[in-house]
């Protein structure tokens, strides 16, 4: 589980970059509203799937049936972010695409995921042969880091809750940008 973690923290990192630069600085989507619905609700379950993620597999061993509903978050996020793709490119088609850099930072947030849950496997595997249980089971690195996934988790869950907002054009979503 430690490459497992790590690599997760490798993932989040990238998520929030792309997040903070791309979704938000270039292309500030939260201010772009309905146009944006599609694409803001799709980020906003997937990052509600990322909060869930970050904040459970430094702590727990989901166990049994458990493992199952992992596994089954696991592919709710591959397939959300594969229509994402698609989504992406018809909202930001009058903005001129999706920028060149973002794509590479899609390609590459994708290999590290695969990476992820490459590692994630053999434990997934051994998890599903034993009682159904969330169980303590910290992955053996320093505590620091997995308190730091724990705020990174709630980061993911508060900026899937804005795109949410902005989605629905709820007042103050948007900020710091003017509705376009």
């Amino acid at each position: 589980m430690v490459r497992t973690f790590y690599l997760l923290g490798v993932l989040a990192v990238l998520g929030a970059a792309d997040t903070l630069y791309f979704h938000e600085w270039r292309v500030r989507l939260p201010g772009m509203g309905r146009r944006a619905r599609a694409e803001l609700q799709l980020h906003a379950l997937r990052d509600f799937v990322y909060s869930v993620l970050f904040g459970s597999l430094p702590w727990f061993a989901w166990q049994g049936w458990w493992a199952a509903v992992l596994a089954l978050l696991l592919l709710t996020e591959v397939v959300l972010t594969l229509w994402d793709f698609v989504v992406e490119d018809w909202i930001r088609k009058p903005l001129g695409g999706v920028y060149p850099g973002e794509r590479i930072m899609h390609g590459v947030m994708g290999i590290t995921y695969g990476a992820m849950l490459a590692y994630l496997g053999p434990s997934l595997r051994n998890w599903w042969f034993t009682p159904t249980q969330l169980v303590i089971s910290p992955v053996p690195v320093p505590s620091g880091l997995r308190w730091t996934m724990l705020v990174l988790a709630a980061g993911v869950l508060l900026s899937g809750v804005r795109d949410l907002c902005a989605a629905a054009e709820l007042p103050g979503s948007a900020w710091p940008w003017v509705r376009r």
